[in-house]
């Protein structure tokens, strides 16, 4: 296949009047000029957004816990709210929620989800027959829509620092060490059934996990898959960096980085509460800092210190998280108005070498998301999977579309979604805006929606 671009966004920068040509999901070559056989894309060309957060049954949660509860509202009042939404979710639920979830993610831009998936019993702890119940679900939603997914079982095991018990609302994500590497063993051997999946690992977070449960889960992840990414919940909440002084007499963050070999193949979510060692150890550890700016505003979280660690050329990925928002201009855009609002500055988050905020923001975002999710993706690049997004030209015209403008005018500017196509490892997933199951889909996450709302009423 080939593909020409008037406008398209290279690993090296904007260019002009470039044909690609694809093979095998690949980009084998790109040429100058336009080649007669060519297809041509409808507007500009720039890389997919890897979504490096998601718990997918969150998504029909969203809306339902903005009006407080207990007269004092948290992340933790908002957890107890969701445990007794998730409560009574089924596997056909779960796959209908994600298949509309990853639709909607692609049309917004996402072209790889990495999965953080921790909902693997039945409601009341007891686990299917096939340990993979709830994982064959995201799969197949993953197959429905055509997203490439990087599915991250979660190890779970206890409520608190100093191996609390779990609570009833987390019944349905504890497994031993024993079950969990089954469960991750099982995941490993379903992916070689599926095109663009792999598996990767999610020690939850420290408090519900301990050094050892760390441990041996990685040694028998390492022994399949050395370079299976691990990500991590870390530092989300003051009262886990208090919590995590008082056992372990250290910050998560710090604590982590000394007892745990931490590398580029990880990746630490809501590292929101670092100091400024942290910060910089992180930076050098090569991981990748997972920042969810919607959701982190939606839960209260805090905000963490980006400028900072870019400038000290630490690597970052944004993900969609609870779901709240499914769009990853929203995410950049708020990234960059936190710093602002925090510095009292403008246009804070450019780079020495990439003056435009959109395009500095939105290249580094993509190419650490690629990096978190082990994938060849992030940049158009001979050697990298071709995900791309093409923008519609009926919209771009409407602000400044200059190349040097473009991406600023996407993230700061545009109300509508300007994305028109979306391709996905060299298949046309999103044509005109639209993917071939969306209605049918939308339609049944309606009806289940219905029910599953009604536990909340």
């Amino acid at each position: 296949m080939k593909l020409y671009a008037e406008q398209i966004l290279l690993a090296d920068g904007w260019a002009e009047n470039r044909t690609l040509h694809l093979s095998d999901g690949m980009i084998l070559s790109i040429s100058n000029g336009k080649e007669p056989d060519a297809e041509v894309a409808k507007g500009p060309v720039i890389p997919g957004m890897v979504n490096c957060h998601s718990h997918a049954f969150q998504r029909a949660f969203a809306g339902f816990s903005e009006q407080g509860s207990e007269g004092k509202d948290s992340f933790w009042t908002w957890r107890k709210i969701m445990y007794g939404f998730l409560g009574q979710i089924t596997p056909e639920q779960a796959r209908i929620i994600a298949s509309q979830l990853y639709i909607e993610m692609l049309k917004a831009g996402y072209t790889s989800v990495a999965e953080f998936h921790y909902l693997h019993h039945q409601a009341d702890g007891t686990p299917y027959d096939n340990l993979a119940e709830m994982t064959e679900s995201v799969f197949s939603a993953a197959r429905t829509a055509g997203i490439a997914l990087t599915h991250l079982p979660v190890l779970y095991r206890y409520s608190g620092f100093g191996a609390k018990e779990p609570n009833k609302g987390q019944r349905r994500f504890i497994n031993s060490i024993d079950q969990f590497n089954q469960l991750v063993s099982a995941s490993i051997k379903l992916a070689e059934g599926f095109s663009d999946c792999r598996v990767g690992i999610a020690p939850h977070s420290l408090r519900a996990t301990n050094s050892e449960l760390i441990t041996e889960a990685i040694d028998h992840l390492n022994g399949i898959d050395p370079a299976a990414p691990v990500h991590i919940h870390i530092a989300e909440q003051q009262l886990e960096v208090e919590d995590c002084l008082a056992s372990y007499g250290q910050r998560p963050v710090e604590w982590l980085l000394e007892n745990h070999p931490v590398n580029r193949h990880w990746c630490l979510i809501h590292a929101t509460h670092i100091n400024s060692q942290e910060r910089l150890a992180l930076a050098k550890s090569g991981a990748v800092a997972g920042i969810c700016p919607t959701t982190e505003a939606n839960l209260g979280d805090g905000i963490f210190p980006t400028t900072e660690y870019l400038m000290e050329q630490g690597v970052f990925a944004i993900g969609s998280d609870s779901h709240i928002s499914v769009n990853p201009i929203e995410e950049l855009r708020w990234l960059e108005y936190a710093q602002r609002l925090v510095r009292q500055q403008r246009a804070i988050l450019s780079g020495e070498d990439e003056p435009s905020v959109g395009a500095n923001l939105w290249c580094r975002a993509a190419l650490g998301g690629a990096q978190s999710i082990g994938r060849d993706c992030g940049a158009i690049a001979v050697g990298k999977k071709a995900d791309l997004l093409v923008l519609d030209n009926s919209q771009i015209t409407l602000f400044a579309h200059q190349s040097r403008h473009l991406l600023d005018s996407l993230v700061f500017a545009s109300q509508k979604n300007a994305i028109v196509d979306v391709m996905v490892g060299g298949q046309w997933v999103i044509k005109n805006g639209e993917h071939e199951q969306e209605e049918h889909t939308a339609m049944r996450f309606r009806e289940e929606l219905q029910v599953l709302a009604s536990s909340l009423t």
